[in-house]
């Protein structure tokens, strides 16, 4: 599919290559405008755009509240999906949504994965949703040239990791540890056996999220993965220090 070709092409120039994380409508679609364009001018390779769900089980307090406040402020799918297409239009990386599957299945997997296809998005990440009861999603995000991208965690045996290789597409998402986002990973032995096991078990790339903070994370990630994935270090910038905090942080990760 094209988002693995679309990450391929960008490896040749670097080492590793940086994926971020957003919560849609969270503070404000504007500020998200504001983010995405600093991490573009930046360097960021992919974007993961998160459509608010009240339940998002694979998340940490700071995703999690920036979820519940997009949807108190009244954040909606069709919201999403618009953001969505003005975002691909305007940025040459590969854009994807993550959300959960709940979010798709009330609005209805063939119009979602069409309205994705048709704004320009290239893969989607559902973390509760498992490939075994995934057939219909499968075969319509193949049809729509939406990647689906599987997810392997410290505790997925080999013989998982090639079952659920054998679904995916574009890339894997490697959880750096158990337990949810937002707490800082270290980047040690273990790790590298476990992103070693990965690696046998795909030809996929691999990007590896969950507690990835700082340029010494990303640093560490180099020769054992080929994306690293910032999440809940960015929200926590736009917190404390504004949108305009998020460029010098990107520009600084590598």
């Amino acid at each position: 599919m094209q988002l693995e070709q679309q990450l391929r092409d960008r490896l040749k120039n670097k080492d590793i290559l940086l994926m971020t994380h957003i919560v849609l409508g969270y503070p404000s679609f504007e500020i998200n405008r504001q983010v995405i364009r600093q991490m573009v001018a930046n360097g960021v390779d992919c974007i993961e755009m998160q459509i608010p769900f009240s339940e998002p089980m694979a998340d940490g307090p700071v995703i999690v509240r920036a979820n519940q406040q997009a949807l108190k402020n009244g954040t909606t799918v069709a919201e999403c999906l618009i953001f969505a297409a003005e975002m691909a239009a305007s940025y040459d990386i590969p854009f994807l949504f993550m959300t959960y599957y709940n979010i798709i299945f009330k609005y209805g997997e063939k119009a979602f994965l069409a309205k994705a296809h048709e704004h320009g998005i290239k893969g989607c990440i559902v973390p509760d949703l498992p490939p075994e009861e995934a057939a219909s999603f499968l075969q319509l995000a193949a049809d729509y040239q939406i990647a689906p991208i599987l997810i392997f965690a410290p505790t997925s045996i080999d013989e998982r990791m090639r079952v659920l290789a054998s679904y995916a597409n574009g890339f894997i998402y490697c959880v750096a540890r158990r337990g949810v986002t937002g707490t800082k990973s270290v980047i040690d032995q273990d790790v590298a056996d476990y992103l070693k096991r990965c690696r046998q078990a795909t030809a996929l790339p691999l990007a590896v999220g969950f507690g990835i903070q700082d340029r010494a994370d990303v640093a560490a990630l180099i020769g054992l993965a080929d994306m690293a994935v910032i999440g809940s270090q960015t929200i926590r910038l736009v917190d404390e220090q504004g949108p305009a905090a998020v460029g010098p942080f990107i520009a600084g990760l590598r």
